[in-house]
């Protein structure tokens, strides 16, 4: 995040535009940190035991993690339009995209050692988190297949088809909240 909080520093706006563009780009990468923690935190809560297999997870995480403020100031949006980056926005944008499937990846093995490590979960636990397994393995799989370079040159009105997509994961989560309440409740 002081990646971001330093190119708002850095990066003096010259009109209210532009002002709200870089407040809105460090906005949508501190959404996705946040619930990418928010995550974190609610498995390894669950979580007793801290195994090889989770610290090497946990590294190899911290690493994704502390590099996708960098990562995203390479992207260039709409109000946020400058290419501060001689990378090429299809590049940069599947770096990207690799970055955040990798980390909800990283979240889905978490969550999945939960499911098959901790004996002591209650069924409607059991079953809640097996589910936001599944629904971690959809997002990375949403932010994996983004990358090929057909998702980059397909354009919905003016943006990237890949950017949509990204766009969509913040819905799969809020949908399977809303199963979760509706179907695993009746159980």
């Amino acid at each position: 995040m002081s990646i971001g909080a330093l190119n708002l520093i850095a990066n003096r706006p010259t009109d209210t535009q532009t002002l709200l563009g870089n407040i809105a780009t460090f906005g949508f990468s501190f959404l996705i940190l946040i619930f990418v923690w928010f995550r974190y935190t609610e498995t390894m809560s669950v979580l007793p035991v801290e195994t090889g297999r989770t610290r090497s997870l946990n590294t190899i995480m911290l690493f994704l993690v502390a590099i996708e403020p960098y990562l995203f100031n390479q992207l260039s949006f709409g109000l946020n339009a400058v290419a501060s980056s001689p990378l090429p926005q299809d590049v940069a944008s599947a770096t990207y995209g690799l970055d955040l499937g990798a980390i909800w990846i990283i979240l889905a093995a978490f969550t999945h050692v939960l499911t098959i490590e901790e004996k002591n979960l209650a069924p409607d636990l059991f079953r809640k988190y097996r589910l936001l397994r599944n629904l971690e393995i959809i997002v990375a799989a949403i932010f994996f297949v983004s990358i090929l370079p057909q998702f980059w040159t397909i354009m919905i009105g003016s943006t990237s088809l890949r950017y949509v997509l990204w766009g969509l994961t913040f819905f799969v989560r809020r949908t399977g909240n809303v199963y979760s309440r509706l179907v695993l409740k009746r159980r």
